[in-house]
């Protein structure tokens, strides 16, 4: 996941444009469930869920003081992305979540099934009959960072991690065969380990070969065919081009490829650039929040608070950017001004 970021400043002036300009007091849907062109509650703020609130959130909450935060903004789920120095509050998360009333959709899941963290993980879900999904990226051993990378600027270290994602690329088919039976016995291993505890394993298109769409419906396809079922993609805005493919080039078709598969979207403003931007500022969501629409998916839409700053900020202006843009699909200029600038 990359981390560039406007300071808390630029974000809280946004913030106060963004609410005078497109969200009318008291209003709680972005969409009519009413309106049979529309599927009922998919923009919706109930459906909606937060990502990435822990990491990149400058003000560092507490499990308590998050908890809060995700009430007021009317989240009624949450996906936890968490790092090392959370371990030891992984159960008051839980217990604080419950009782603001957020329902704990999924976890990110980094483990292989043999480390011992993974266990650890579902025997805490399993103290507190929890059971969110698990989400699975790319294995970190798979683009390690040199010892180096330490030392270079943000736009060196990102174009190195390019060149070695490209690295690890396979070279013919039997290399991709091989890649594809290998990644799927790591999701099949974690699946038999999860089952018991409830939680199932969803695909989450990160960085790299295991990002790639092509790549995660052959994992689902191989899986199918060694009698594991069950295993889903966590689609996200953010990661939908790179220097590596583009999904926005063709989305329909993308989507027809993925769709039975996926259980969550995560919406972000789309730029080739790779920085993070609030949706509505990129060129292609807008067309790609219509493409899902009107093929009738039904799911849970994420929020990310990646973009750094203050996580309360960020999720706002995050919603205020979706509510135009879910504006803008039911009608062109109906949502009003746009809250953000364009990007150029």
């Amino acid at each position: 996941m990359k981390n560039k970021m406007p300071g808390g400043a630029i974000c809280a002036v946004m913030t106060c444009l963004a609410c005078a300009l497109s969200v009318p007091a008291g209003r709680t849907d972005t969409v009519d469930p009413a309106d049979p062109q529309i599927p009922a509650g998919l923009w919706a703020r109930d459906n909606l869920v937060a990502w990435c609130a822990v990491p990149f959130d400058s003000r560092a909450r507490a499990p308590e003081e998050r908890a809060l935060m995700l009430e007021r903004l009317g989240f009624r789920s949450f996906a936890y992305d968490w790092r090392e120095k959370d371990v030891p509050t992984f159960d008051r998360e839980i217990e604080a979540l419950r009782r603001h009333g957020v329902n704990l959709l999924a976890w990110w899941f980094p483990f292989d099934a043999g480390d011992p963290g993974a266990r650890n993980t579902l025997e805490l879900f399993r103290r507190h009959n929890a059971h969110p999904q698990l989400w699975v990226a790319l294995p970190g051993k798979e683009v390690a960072m040199p010892s180096n990378a330490e030392g270079m600027s943000p736009d060196e270290r990102h174009q190195l991690s390019i060149r070695l994602m490209r690295q690890s690329l396979p070279g013919n088919p039997q290399e991709q065969d091989l890649r594809v039976r290998r990644d799927g016995e790591r999701i099949s291993a974690l699946v038999k380990l999860a089952a018991p505890y409830g939680c199932r394993v969803e695909l989450y298109n990160h960085n790299g070969w295991f990002g790639m769409m092509d790549n995660e419906v052959a994992i689902i396809e191989y899986l199918k065919g060694t009698g594991v079922t069950g295993v889903g993609i966590v689609y996200n805005f953010s990661h939908a081009r790179d220097e590596l493919h583009d999904d926005t080039a063709d989305f329909p078709a993308v989507w027809e490829k993925i769709r039975r598969h996926v259980v969550a979207v995560n919406i972000t403003g789309t730029a080739m650039d790779g920085n993070l931007i609030y949706p509505s500022q990129g060129d292609r969501e807008l067309e790609m929040m219509r493409t899902i629409q009107a093929s009738g998916w039904k799911g849970p839409i994420g929020l990310i608070a990646e973009k750094g700053g203050d996580a309360e900020v960020t999720l706002r202006n995050y919603q205020v950017g979706l509510g135009w843009l879910a504006a803008e699909l039911r009608q062109p200029g109906s949502g009003g001004a746009r809250p953000f600038p364009a990007l150029p």
